[in-house]
């Protein structure tokens, strides 16, 4: 199955590769295929652009600059956005508010799948020797969360992003217990997902975003191993559902084939991935790169040792630190840059959020490092809270005798977050409580707290909170006139601060 596989899959990684050794020529011609559905759309025609040589005179633009565009496309067949006609609206957090929706296109589905082609190709080419070829694929429910309106809310799971064809030739292969998807409740969800991934002893692949979501998982098991093990009766043998009685569990036991788990491994969730490659210390943990709700940007190769931009399906460009934008083929190593995207869904020149910096090089392609977000951004489980939604949130908390406030994300013993004041009329658990639903607001923390990947948040109130955060990060190395106290601090604290510690 997996030379068969591999098989259909060659003509598709081939371009890529060939792509790579003319990596101009090939942004040229995406930047043209992109261009001609700007034209045709009523946004290239506002914008008065006749052509790809008025490329720069289309605006660079963030979510909020194109939502009324999107709120236009809504409901409305007419090419508002591009001639193609928007198959769903993807669901994200948004940059200063609670959500923003990301409209999809065939097209655009389409690049994710032409990088989930190329990606596979070089596992089956380059990877560890597979053979069941049963794989999970995070599940992302609804959790608590029914759709608003009329909108299509979009991707159940990672399949949803391929192409017909692909799903069908993947569809024996996939751990899907039945209805999980339409499951709400955080809990039962948990419950499901473990007991289908129990049963499967020739897991092969294990597909996530955040890898704190496997590890919730694996605490679930843990915390559950009873009630699990009594209703896995029948369905495992003695011997494997033996295995749920022993401590700690043996987690490279219970899954024996497991060769490869995919998720992100990059900024602050390098230390998670860490913790699962210590788990499961003879899997492959490959990273995923930069992979947008908005585009698909990078694909890991084996041999590149590295992400290469999907340069044959996005167009690229890359602002530096004075906001001159250079192309793909003009970057140099080891400088940063923001990544400006051009995709085939209707964004255009749209400000990505993100930072990268070229490594190294494979073939005449430059290879991209994800460094974090440009913007006041925290994000430990892909929650993505940005300063203005955080400022509004505080704003509904009664804070009229504080003077130093400050939310911070703290990484042990759980990740969540805590906000530190130095003084407030009210009880910080009554505080903590009102912070929590004002955070859920956003719908990726809301997702991650109903799955347990972030505890509630905390508030610590204290009149020396300022003194004891200078010196915890004069404890990492900082030097006093370098210590700020932002409103949000995005550099997450190891443990949560004391007075004194």
């Amino acid at each position: 199955m997996a030379s068969l596989l591999r098989m259909a899959l060659a003509p598709v990684a081939q371009g890529f590769h060939q792509a790579l050794e003319h990596p101009q020529q090939a942004q040229g011609r995406v930047q043209r295929q992109i261009c001609d559905r700007l034209l045709a759309s009523q946004y290239g025609q506002a914008l008065g652009v006749q052509s790809v040589a008025d490329w720069s005179q289309i605006p660079i633009v963030d979510y909020d600059e194109m939502a009324p565009w999107i709120q236009r496309q809504q409901g409305n067949t007419a090419p508002i956005l591009t001639p193609e006609p928007i198959l769903f609206y993807e669901k994200t957090s948004g940059s200063r508010g609670p959500a923003k929706w990301i409209p999809y296109t065939r097209s655009l589905r389409r690049s994710f799948n032409h990088l989930f082609c190329i990606w596979a190709h070089d596992l089956l080419s380059h990877g560890p020797p597979f053979a069941s070829g049963k794989a999970y694929f995070c599940i992302s429910p609804q959790l608590n969360d029914p759709p608003s309106g009329d909108l299509s809310i979009g991707l159940a799971d990672d399949s949803e992003y391929l192409d017909p064809w692909l799903r069908w030739l993947l569809k024996p292969f996939l751990v899907m217990p039945p209805g999980l998807t339409r499951l709400q409740d955080p809990e039962q969800f948990k419950h499901q997902l473990c007991l289908a991934l129990l049963q499967d002893v020739n897991l092969e692949i294990i597909s996530i975003w955040s890898p704190s979501f496997l590890q919730v998982l694996l605490h679930y098991i843990q915390a559950h191993r009873t009630e699990l093990q009594s209703e896995l009766q029948g369905k495992l043998s003695p011997d494997r559902l033996g295995l749920l009685g022993a401590s700690p569990l043996p987690w490279t036991t219970l899954w024996p084939k497991l060769k490869l788990i995919s998720c992100w491994d990059s900024v602050h969730a390098a230390d998670r991935a860490a913790v699962l490659r210590q788990l499961f210390p003879d899997v492959l943990v490959q990273g995923k790169g930069l992979l947008a709700t908005e585009a698909p940007i990078t694909v890991p190769l084996i041999q590149a040792r590295g992400f290469l931009p999907l340069l044959d399906e996005v167009f690229l460009e890359f602002a530096d630190a004075d906001n001159r934008i250079h192309l793909l083929h003009e970057l140099e190593m080891g400088t940063p840059y923001s990544v400006i995207l051009s995709q085939k869904g209707g964004l255009y020149r749209y400000r990505l959020g993100d930072r990268v910096r070229a490594t190294h090089q494979y073939k005449a392609t430059p290879c991209l490092e994800f460094l974090g977000r440009d913007q006041p951004l925290s994000d430990l489980v892909g929650e993505k809270l940005h300063e203005d939604f955080v400022r509004d949130v505080l704003t509904t908390l009664d804070l009229p005798d504080t003077s130093y406030q400050s939310l911070v994300s703290v990484l042990h013993p759980t990740p969540h977050y805590v906000l530190l004041l130095d003084r407030a009329s009210q009880p910080p658990e009554n505080l903590a409580r009102t912070l929590d639903r004002g955070l859920c607001q956003s719908y990726q923390y809301r997702q991650a707290r109903h799955l347990g990947q972030l505890t509630a948040a905390q508030v610590i109130v204290s009149e020396t909170i300022a003194a004891t955060i200078v010196q915890v990060r004069l404890q990492q190395g900082q030097k006093w006139g370098d210590v700020k106290h932002p409103l949000l601090l995005t550099t997450p604290l190891p443990h949560l601060p004391r007075d004194g510690q």
